[in-house]
């Protein structure tokens, strides 16, 4: 894990529009001051919210993805020592703060799924509209791509996290052609991964998406271990936050957002804030149309012997 000092550099080119952010900064109340986590600080959106929004609140925001955690140092760098950034994922947070030996926050936003960056970024092979390596990492320094992940396993295994994390009806097809354009060394980039899928089930776009979309889907969560890491994240909130603390969760897909709704139905745990997820309005969704999937989902951390 790298702490990142903030710096006042140029702006790195790392463009990310922050989603649902006045929902946020309402559900946590930094107003009462103390210690905020952002553990997906992305270009620093959310947490330039939060401070911005109180005076004496501080934020220690983490992200796996050094891009990130460099632009959002930049970003954060006029708020000086009651903002710091640290490379680290999920699963490092808890052991971060243990180290530093702080205690419970008062609040602690994830906003989940991959940025306009990362998208936009051709060498991540997170696209299928421009052609790159099928890379598809969050962490470009650590873990396998998808191009190894496709060797490793088997065409049953292919076609089970095609369907389990893609939700794609026709995974068995799809891994078929996959594995064969793999064998005759026509897999070596997004473009081709496209055609491949293409292939097992046709150009046209059903329900207004891209017919790759599902199978890309499902082999970045399967690289980035996405929805693991958000288990072990639901399952360390009670320990993170202070009772009365506030964790807000905003989600893109449905496999997310049901393990989100599932934990904050705990009611000796949480106290939902919304018994619905909160959507971006009409004038967010027509500025940033990324915000048109967002959900938002806040629970604050029930006090011992209160539920």
């Amino acid at each position: 894990m790298t702490i990142v000092a903030t710096t006042s550099d140029d702006t790195p080119s790392f463009e990310h529009v922050t989603v649902l952010a006045k929902e946020v900064v309402h559900a946590l109340a930094p107003e009462r001051g103390g210690l905020y986590l952002d553990v997906t600080a992305g270009g620093g959106g959310h947490a330039a919210a939060i401070l911005d929004a109180a005076q004496n609140a501080r934020v220690i925001a983490f992200d796996r993805d050094p891009s990130a955690v460099e632009a959002a140092s930049r970003r954060l760098s006029r708020f000086g020592e009651r903002a710091l950034v640290v490379h680290a994922a999920f699963t490092g947070v808890a052991d971060w703060l243990r180290s530093g030996e702080l205690g419970p926050v008062q609040g602690l936003i994830a906003d989940l799924g991959i940025s306009s960056h990362q998208l936009a970024d051709r060498e991540r092979g997170m696209s299928f509209r421009t052609e790159g390596p099928l890379d598809m990492r969050m962490d470009p320094t650590a873990g396998e791509t998808a191009r190894e992940l496709i060797h490793r396993v088997s065409q049953d295994e292919l076609a089970d996290i095609i369907y389990q994390l893609g939700e794609e009806r026709r995974s068995r097809r799809v891994a078929a052609c996959i594995k064969q354009a793999l064998a005759a060394g026509e897999l070596e980039t997004t473009l081709d991964l496209r055609r491949a899928v293409v292939r097992a089930v046709g150009p046209r776009r059903v329900g207004g998406i891209d017919p790759a979309t599902r199978t890309f889907q499902a082999l970045r969560i399967a690289v980035n271990r996405e929805l693991d890491e958000l288990r072990l994240l639901l399952a360390a909130l009670p320990q993170l936050l202070a009772p009365g603390g506030v964790a807000a969760i905003i989600s893109f897909h449905s496999l997310e957002d049901r393990l989100v709704k599932r934990a904050f139905l705990e009611r000796d745990l949480w106290e939902r804030l919304n018994a619905k997820p909160i959507v971006a309005d009409e004038d967010e969704r027509s500025d940033n149309p990324r915000a048109r999937s967002a959900k938002l989902r806040a629970a604050r951390r029930v006090a011992e012997g209160a539920a």
